[in-house]
């Protein structure tokens, strides 16, 4: 099997999201050993930010990692398991809510897509939104 970062690779739709994490230079975070959870927004999820935001974030470098380790959890968290928490910590040190409904489950207010992408040291769940902090949504 593969790290995160090859299996998102290998997913073929987290193209700026490997993009943006090249650029915050969290590469090295996805691919360490132990369990993380990736919340990775699609490609399309991208294009819909607006085209200067997601440019103004590419030079931003501390608020894009922000905003990319706000996508991370601790463990290994498996569909099975979204289905029974209200919240998952992040890298980035705040919460985000989860909320599973009759087998629909969202990560605050992005749908989960796809579910358990499994790697090596985690899985990975496909999103149909960017997800912003607080600080940095209020900010």
């Amino acid at each position: 099997m593969a790290d995160l970062v090859e299996t998102a690779i290998n997913a073929g739709k987290f193209k700026t999201l490997l993009q943006a994490a090249n650029t915050a230079q969290i590469i090295e975070t996805l691919k360490s050993p132990g369990s993380l959870t990736l919340f990775a927004p699609t490609d399309d999820a991208f294009a819909e930010l607006p085209e200067e935001a997601l440019d103004s974030l590419l030079q931003d470098i501390p608020k894009l990692k922000k905003i990319l380790m706000y996508h991370v959890a601790f463990g290994d968290v498996r569909f099975e398991d979204l289905q029974q928490i209200q919240e998952a910590t992040t890298l980035e040190g705040s919460v985000v809510a989860i909320d599973s409904d009759q087998g629909v489950i969202k990560v605050n207010d992005a749908h989960i897509l796809t579910t358990d992408i499994i790697a090596d040291n985690g899985v990975i769940h496909g999103i149909d939104q960017v997800l912003m902090p607080a600080m940095v949504a209020g900010g």
